[in-house]
């Protein structure tokens, strides 16, 4: 799903118009991007835990000349958990979730 598909979905599910669905949309991105940019977690009960994770600095292989090794940098990255509501929504197929 693209992100124009789903702020049609959101538009649809909240009575909304496409352009107030994107500004929300948007709204949430950079909220979420910002969080994690400060170091803070946003968790959304049942649904997930965004975060990030630091990653330690590594030995890595060239994959076009195997025999070379790179040295990878360390890195703070972002991280998501799922929730039991969204894991279990998937396990079972039930496609809304109720979110």
């Amino acid at each position: 799903m693209t992100k124009q598909e789903f702020v049609g979905r959101v538009a649809q599910k909240a009575g909304l118009s496409q352009r107030d669905a994107a500004k929300a949309v948007d709204a949430f991105l950079d909220s979420v991007t910002d969080a994690l940019k400060s170091g803070d977690a946003v968790t959304f009960t049942g649904f997930g835990k965004f975060s990030t994770a630091h990653r330690k600095a590594r030995e890595g292989v060239n994959p076009r000349n195997p025999s070379q090794k790179v040295h990878i940098p360390a890195a703070n990255v972002p991280k998501f958990s799922a929730g039991s509501s969204l894991k279990s929504a998937v396990k079972s197929g039930g496609g809304g979730g109720g979110f």
